[in-house]
C-alpha cells in the first residue's frame, strides 16, 4: 500500500497514468500497490496561484475540480484583472493571461477593469497596488507611476500622443497596450549658467565670457514638444547671441557698454526662443576673463589715467588757490584796515605757540609802549 499524507494548508494533485484526476484533501491517503504503480501525487501549496503544469486547462478537461478548487483568473485583451486575496491585492493579470488560484483557504475574489475605457487608475486603486504591497505581482510593468513635485507640470503621453497635463501629485497609468511616459517641466524661473567660452573680439582680443540667465516654462505642453531639452535649447542660442554681440565689438566697447551689450543678447534669445513654450526673464555678463599680458597692458592704461587725472585735478586746484590768494591780496592792497586784520591773526598764530612774554620797562619803553608800537589803526582822512 502507498502513502501519502497532506497538511491542512497543502492539496494533492492525483495523477493516474499521466493524467490529473483528484485533487486530495488534508489527510493521509492510501492506494493499493496494484493500483499506486499507475498512480503519483504532487503535494503543492493550497494558497495563492497555483503554478504546477498539471492544472493547466483543468477547467476545460475537468470543469467539477477546477470549480471547487480553483478561481479561473481570464482576461481579454483591453482588460486588466485584479485578484484579492481575503480583501487585499495579491495580484494583476494582465489581459491574454489566464491564472488559476487556489480558493480553498482564503477568499477570492477578481475585480476586471477596461484599461482602454479607464485608463487612469483611482487614488484609492492607486494606494492599494503600490508595487511594494503587491504579491508576485506584474505591477512595476503594468502601471506607470507619475510623480509630480511642487511648482511642476507633468505632460503625459500614450504612444507618444499627448494624453493630459497634471499638476503636481502622484499620478497612475495603466500601461497595457500601450507605452506610457510622461515628462516634468520646474514652471519656475531656473538659473541657467553659461560657461566661459573663447570669443574673439573686433580687434582680435581672445577673452572669455561667462553669462548667466533665468529661464522660465511658460506652457509646459509647448516646451515639451517644440523642443527635447529647452535648457540645452536655449543655451545654445545664448552662445550664438554672445559670439555676435561681442565679435562685433571692441575691447573696449565691450568693457565701456556691457549694458547696452546685455540687453542686445537678451533681445536676440527672446526673439529666437519665441513659440518654444519658455521665457527668458534675465540675462546678464557676468565675468569678462581677459589673458593675463592684456590685463596687466590694461592695468597699466588704466594706472596712467588715473594718474593723469590726479595731476589735473591737483593743477586745478592750485590754480584755484593761487587764485584766491590773488583776490584776496587786491583786497588788502584796497583796504589797510584789512591789511591790519590780517598782522593780527598772523600774530595770534606765532602767540599761541609762545609759552610766556617777559616785558622790560627799562629805557623809557614799557607795556605801553610795546603795545602802541604793535597796534596802531591810521587816523581817517
Amino acid at each position: 500500500m502507498k502513502t501519502f499524507i497532506i497538511a491542512e494548508n497543502q492539496r494533492g494533485l492525483l495523477v493516474k497514468d499521466g493524467r490529473l484526476v483528484q485533487v486530495l484533501g488534508p489527510g493521509r491517503h492510501f492506494y493499493w500497490l496494484w493500483n499506486s504503480r499507475r498512480m503519483s501525487c504532487d503535494i503543492v501549496a493550497a494558497t495563492g496561484v497555483c503554478a504546477s503544469p498539471l492544472v493547466d486547462g483543468v477547467e476545460k478537461r475537468h470543469p467539477e475540480l477546477a470549480e471547487a478548487n480553483f478561481e479561473i483568473v481570464a482576461p481579454v485583451q483591453g482588460e486588466v484583472a485584479i485578484v484579492r486575496t481575503d480583501g487585499r491585492a495579491t495580484q494583476i493579470v494582465r489581459g491574454g493571461d489566464v491564472v488559476r488560484v487556489w480558493k480553498v483557504l482564503d477568499a477570492i475574489s477578481v475585480d476586471v477593469i477596461d484599461v482602454e475605457a479607464e485608463p487612469k487608475l483611482s487614488k484609492r486603486l492607486l494606494n492599494e497596488l503600490r508595487p511594494a504591497s503587491v504579491v508576485r505581482s506584474e505591477a512595476s510593468t503594468t502601471i506607470k507611476l507619475v510623480e509630480v513635485s511642487e511648482a511642476e507640470t507633468a505632460i503625459v503621453l500614450f504612444d507618444g500622443e499627448l494624453y493630459e497635463t497634471v499638476g503636481p501629485g502622484r499620478y497612475g497609468y495603466w500601461q497595457v497596450g500601450r507605452v506610457v511616459n510622461a515628462k516634468a517641466l520646474d514652471t519656475r524661473p531656473v538659473p541657467l549658467e553659461v560657461t566661459a567660452q573663447e570669443i574673439l573680439t573686433k580687434d582680435r582680443v581672445s577673452i572669455r565670457v561667462t553669462l548667466t540667465s533665468f529661464v522660465k516654462v511658460t506652457d509646459a505642453v509647448v516646451a515639451a514638444m517644440a523642443t527635447p531639452d529647452y535648457q540645452a535649447h536655449v543655451y545654445k542660442l545664448v552662445q550664438f547671441a554672445v559670439r555676435e554681440a561681442v565679435a562685433g565689438r571692441t575691447l573696449d566697447e565691450l568693457l565701456n557698454d556691457r549694458v547696452k551689450v546685455d540687453a542686445e543678447i537678451v533681445g536676440e534669445v527672446r526673439r529666437q526662443v519665441e513659440g518654444t513654450g519658455v521665457e527668458v526673464t534675465g540675462l546678464a555678463i557676468k565675468d569678462v576673463i581677459l589673458p593675463g599680458e592684456m590685463r596687466e597692458l590694461i592695468n597699466r592704461v588704466v594706472e596712467a589715467e588715473k594718474v593723469a587725472q590726479a595731476n589735473l585735478i591737483r593743477r586745478r586746484e592750485e590754480t584755484a588757490a593761487t587764485r584766491s590768494l590773488l583776490n584776496t591780496a587786491k583786497l588788502m592792497a584796497d583796504n589797510p584796515v584789512l591789511m591790519r586784520l590780517k598782522e593780527l591773526e598772523a600774530l595770534e598764530r606765532v602767540t599761541d605757540k609762545i609759552g610766556h612774554i617777559e616785558v622790560k620797562t627799562g629805557s623809557g619803553e614799557g607795556l605801553e609802549v610795546l603795545t602802541q608800537q604793535l597796534v596802531k589803526i591810521a587816523d581817517r582822512d
